[in-house]
């Protein structure tokens, strides 16, 4: 569970919060959850196993001592999203926030992918983010209520990816909905922004993602400058940021968090980390020579 000795806001900075986190039965939308709840939110948790929504519930509960309701639905369902977000209302109250965490991601090459199996994500990732922000802006405009709306893709959203291209073109079109929306609907005091994770280890999407096998091949730390992946409070306490009044003049943002990694893979010529030293001196000497 989360560390909470290392929490950046007070106790108390969430008071009066409603939010929603979809995916919030495991990973990183259960560290954030328990972080909201931490600091004061009501927290609902959305997803598909119940069993799992209820376990998560009840162990932030009893840490936090704050209401937690897990709600199971499919987000690629838009029925079954009202369904939940009137019990939610009923509940808790009035939504104050909702993060769109819930998301399915494999590595493959791209041949090898069905058509299904590139819908899935499309439709969880996309579609269900799509379904959610509808539903929770639909029910704050009717009701003149400001809301605010955190969405979390990632670094090749903008970049793109090869070997995750569903996920690539699914996040891509979050992070677009996100950046229109938060202009469009700044009328209503609706507020929209994403982080933008690198790598934080969570059971499950990390052995589909980096599987043993290439585990033992390759060290993705050698791509990050600060040569370590993301600990779980550190993406908790920009989420919780965002989330909070702090920074209710953020809007049509992506946070990128992620060590560095994607803007070393950007540079031209930061692959000569890898040189050593002796090696640099011997490279001057030449590059001297050429000069004259």
């Amino acid at each position: 569970m989360l560390d909470t000795s290392k929490l950046m806001l007070n106790k108390g900075s969430l008071n009066g919060h409603v939010i929603i986190v979809t995916g919030g039965g495991t990973g990183l939308g259960k560290t954030m959850a328990h972080c909201f709840s931490q600091l004061g939110a009501k927290v609902s948790i959305w997803g598909r196993r119940k069993d799992v929504l209820e376990n998560t519930a009840s162990e932030i509960e009893k840490l936090t001592g704050t209401k937690v309701l897990p709600l199971s639905c499919d987000v690629r369902n838009y029925d079954e999203i009202e369904n939940a977000l009137n019990l939610c209302i009923s509940e808790l109250g009035e939504i104050s926030g909702l993060v769109n965490n819930a998301a399915g991601n494999f590595i493959s090459p791209t041949e090898r992918i069905s058509h299904r199996a590139f819908d899935i994500i499309i439709d969880i990732v996309l579609k269900g983010s799509k379904n959610c922000i509808l539903a929770l802006g639909n029910y704050w405009i009717k009701n003149k209520k400001q809301g605010n709306v955190l969405s979390i893709t990632t670094t090749y959203a903008t970049t793109g990816s090869g070997y995750v291209v569903p996920s690539a073109a699914a996040k891509a079109g979050l992070l677009a909905i996100t950046k229109s929306l938060a202009v469009e609907w700044a009328k209503y005091n609706i507020r929209f922004n994403t982080i933008s994770p690198g790598p934080f280890p969570t059971k499950g999407a990390w052995d589909r993602l980096f599987p043993e096998i290439l585990r033992e091949k390759l060290d993705f730390t050698n791509k990050i400058p600060l040569k370590r992946v993301g600990e779980h409070y550190e993406l908790a306490n920009l989420a919780s940021f965002l989330m909070s009044e702090f920074s209710s003049f953020i809007n049509g943002e992506e946070i990128i968090i992620d060590g560095g990694e994607w803007l070393k893979g950007a540079g031209e010529f930061n692959f000569l980390d890898m040189i050593s030293n002796d090696e640099w001196t011997e490279i001057e000497a030449i590059v001297r020579n050429a000069k004259s």
